[in-house]
C-alpha cells in the first residue's frame, strides 16, 4: 500500500495575507495621483524659491521658468530649436531602430551571421558613442548627417542586443512546428519569431529612448547652432538660468511623451502582455 502524501496545511491568516498582497499588486493607481504628485513638487519648488531658501540665480521657480518660456515661444526661438531637434531625433531613432531590429532578427535566426557579427557588436557596444562624433564629422562633413548618424548608432546597439536576446529565447517548439508545416525562413521570422520577440524589442526601444536624448543634446552642444542642446549651452554660457531651465523642461516633456507613446504602442501590439 502506498502511503498517502500529506499536504502542508496553510494557516487561514497566511492565505488572507497572500490574497491581500495579490490584490494590492493588481490594484491600479488612479491617474490623478501622478498629477497631484507633480503639482505638489512644483508648489514646494516655487515656495522655496520665493522664500530665498534656494537662490533664483541657481534654481529659478516654476513661474519664472514659464514666463521666460512664454517669451521665448512668442519670439519664435523655441519653435526653431525644437523643430531642429525633433528632426534629428525622429531621423536617428527611426534609422537605428529599423537597422537594429533587422540585424537582431538575423543574428538570432542564422548561426553563421551570429558567429560573424556578434563579437563585433559586443566589442563596439562599450565605446562611448559621443566620442565617435568627431570621426563622423570628419567622414560625413559638417551638417545634419553626423548628428543623425551618432543618434542612430546609439539607438542601434540596445535595440539589436535586445532583439537578439528575444529571438534566442523564443520557444524552439514553435519554430520546429512552423518548419514542419512547410513555412519558409522569411515566414518563420515574420509570423513566429518577430511576434514572440516583441516584448524584448520594446524593452530595447525604451532603453534606447534615453540614449537618444543624451546623444542629441551632446551632439548639439558640440556641433550645432540650432537645437535644444545648443540653446541650453548658449544660455548656460550667458548665466541665464531661467532660459536654460526652459530647455531642460522641454527635454523632460519629451522624455515623458516618448515613454507614454512606447507604452501605448506596446499595449496595442502586445495585448496578451
Amino acid at each position: 500500500m502506498e502511503q498517502a502524501v500529506s499536504r502542508p496545511v496553510v494557516p487561514p491568516s497566511t492565505k488572507q495575507a497572500i490574497r491581500n498582497r495579490v490584490a494590492f499588486m493588481e490594484k491600479k493607481t488612479p491617474g490623478y495621483v501622478s498629477v497631484l504628485g507633480i503639482l505638489g513638487i512644483l508648489v514646494v519648488w516655487e515656495v522655496l524659491s520665493r522664500l530665498g531658501v534656494v537662490s533664483s540665480s541657481y534654481l529659478p521657480g516654476p513661474i519664472s521658468i514659464v514666463t521666460a518660456g512664454w517669451g521665448m515661444l512668442l519670439s519664435g526661438e523655441i519653435h526653431q530649436n525644437v523643430l531642429a531637434s525633433l528632426y534629428r531625433i525622429a531621423s536617428g531613432y527611426a534609422i537605428g531602430v529599423c537597422i537594429g531590429i533587422v540585424v537582431g532578427l538575423l543574428l538570432g535566426f542564422f548561426r553563421w551571421i551570429d558567429a560573424i557579427l556578434t563579437p563585433i557588436i559586443y566589442s563596439l557596444y562599450p565605446i562611448p558613442k559621443i566620442a565617435l562624433l568627431p570621426l563622423f564629422i570628419l567622414w560625413l562633413g559638417i551638417g545634419e548627417t553626423p548628428k543623425i548618424t551618432i543618434i542612430a548608432v546609439g539607438v542601434f546597439f540596445p535595440v539589436v542586443i535586445n532583439t537578439y536576446s528575444g529571438v534566442r529565447n523564443v520557444d524552439p517548439i514553435l519554430i520546429k512546428a512552423a518548419v514542419t508545416f512547410g513555412s519558409k525562413p522569411l515566414n518563420v521570422i515574420r509570423k513566429v519569431i518577430l511576434p514572440a520577440s516583441l516584448p524584448m524589442i520594446f524593452a530595447g526601444l525604451k532603453l534606447s529612448a534615453g540614449y537618444t536624448m543624451l546623444l542629441l543634446i551632446s551632439a548639439e552642444m558640440i556641433a550645432a547652432d540650432k537645437g535644444v542642446g545648443a540653446m541650453i549651452l548658449h544660455y548656460g554660457n550667458m548665466m541665464m538660468t531661467t532660459h536654460l531651465m526652459v530647455g531642460i523642461v522641454i527635454l523632460s516633456v519629451w522624455g515623458l511623451l516618448f515613454n507614454r507613446t512606447l507604452g501605448w504602442a506596446e499595449r496595442k501590439l502586445l495585448p496578451w502582455k
